[in-house]
């Protein structure tokens, strides 16, 4: 069971840059307006794009679950390879549970040591990236996953569209059975194309946005073809979504975690939220917590229209490794940040250093284990944090599997649904990227946004301003 330490959050350990402990009694004022909004939160949970609340639970669980498993079963043994075409939360969710719950050497293992095809996701259109990757992945024995609710998305369009080029070289007639795609269940451009084609495909769920959508088929598919315990990685999610229900601030760790870094971020000017993972495996998690606190979060209108430019700046690290290249800025540049530890228990290896060395200097480090140099690091930067009154807590995960990652993900979830309820704001909408999209139709030619290309070339046009 995930847990969360929030004492260096507090006025007690790191002075005024702390919340006083008042703010999180859970007899207090706060914690009354939380057992309300959890109230609320669970009222509405399932509804409108509140659909993601209800992934891990029945009866979408066993129908994703079955629906996954039997397209994965038809695939098993077919292919070598298997390339997610997606992007931002179409592909981050993918990434970050393969590098987590998969050696981070899986794709360089052979074949019997691999529990499935090797993966590779693309998720933006630099041509070399997406050329290396066909370069690599023979199309006669490949399984592209195309992941786009509408099919509209430019860049996965089009890497959709180089992929079936070279399948319709390749192989001809039978191209479209190494293609899954993940779509709208009954509309839209892709289903449209998979309709024609007779594509297999697995549902983007109604209510359920792109970057709330890890624990939909979205993410599911390709765990599932690499081997990963889905049913656990769901078992995990339900477990949090369940604590996550309970109106008592100091039980939910979701509510817990949104009011410390709401609180922090507009009443102390901690707008920049550092998450810091002490293993390798969970770093990519936290570019997958990026888009989702700051797609979510970061928010120009509130509910009633009134300008507010909200949000926070989300910042993923990984410890030890940014201890020795953004800790010293942490302690001692801007004291706006606050610092989201992951600290694991137990690890798959744990190496023990070598006695015999012979360099006193050294002489510390013999006979101790890997894993206790790991969290020695961690609790030293935390304690070194403290001293410099910078706030931060700890979410304590006992081992890196995938009930925990579940856990994970669901946590980092319901904490965006409270702070987008306690900021005031839409949590689900995303009208800022929607510009770009719109700009980029126009650049492209796309008929009906001739007018986006006026615009941006009106905005962008050249100027003397040019270091040359």
């Amino acid at each position: 069971m995930l847990t969360l330490d929030y004492a260096n959050c507090l006025s007690t350990r790191v002075g005024p840059h702390g919340l006083d402990p008042a703010r999180v009694d859970p007899n207090g004022r706060q914690a009354q307006g939380i057992a309300e909004l959890t109230k609320q939160l669970n009222a509405s949970r399932g509804t409108g794009w509140q659909g993601w609340r209800e992934l891990a639970n029945e009866p979408m669980r066993s129908a994703h679950l079955n629906a996954v498993h039997a397209v994965a079963n038809q695939c098993e043994g077919r292919f070598d390879n298997i390339v997610v075409l997606g992007i931002g939360g179409s592909a981050l969710g993918n990434i970050a549970i393969q590098a987590a719950l998969n050696k981070p050497t899986y794709n360089l293992l052979d074949t019997a040591d691999r529990p499935g095809p090797r993966l590779f996701v693309v998720d933006n259109v630099d041509p070399d990236n997406l050329q290396a990757v066909l370069d690599i992945c023979d199309p006669k024995t490949t399984l592209y996953n195309v992941v786009s609710k509408s099919g509209e998305t430019a860049e996965t369009a089009a890497a959709f569209m180089i992929v079936r080029n070279a399948l319709q070289e390749r192989i001809g007639k039978k191209w479209s059975t190494h293609i899954v795609a993940i779509t709208d269940p009954a509309k839209g451009t892709m289903r449209t194309i998979c309709d024609q084609f007779g594509i297999d495909t697995l549902p983007v769920p109604d209510g359920v946005g792109g970057r709330f959508s890890v624990l939909s088929p979205v993410g599911l598919f390709s765990a599932a073809m690499c081997g990963i315990d889905i049913d656990a990685l769901l078992g995990g999610a339900q477990a949090m979504d369940k604590r996550c229900t309970n109106p008592d601030l100091t039980k939910n760790p979701a509510a817990m975690l949104a009011l410390l870094l709401v609180e922090l971020g507009t009443r102390k000017g901690k707008t920049n939220h550092v998450l810091m993972p002490y293993a390798n495996s969970l770093k990519l998690l936290g570019d997958w917590y990026a888009q989702l606190w700051a797609e979510s979060l970061g928010k120009k209108y509130d509910t009633t229209g009134e300008v507010v430019f909200t949000g926070f700046t989300p910042i993923s690290a990984l410890g030890t490794t940014d201890q020795h290249s953004q800790v010293q800025l942490y302690r001692e540049g801007p004291n706006d940040k606050v610092i989201g530890f992951v600290e694991v228990g137990e690890f798959d290896s744990d190496l023990t250093i070598p006695t015999g060395m012979g360099v006193e200097a050294l002489g510390y480090l013999e006979g101790k284990s890997m894993i206790g140099l790991l969290n020695a690091e961690k609790r030293a930067t935390e304690y070194a944090l403290v001293e410099s009154q910078r706030p931060n807590f700890t979410i304590k995960m006992p081992k890196v599997d995938a009930h925990h990652v579940g856990e994970f993900i669901s946590l980092w979830q319901i904490a965006t649904a409270y702070a987008g309820a306690m900021l005031g704001i839409d949590a689900y909408d995303q009208p800022a990227v929607e510009t770009g999209k719109k700009a980029t139709f126009g650049l492209m030619g796309r008929e009906g946004y001739a007018d986006w290309l006026t615009k941006v070339d009106e905005a962008l046009g050249e100027t003397p301003y040019t270091v040359k």
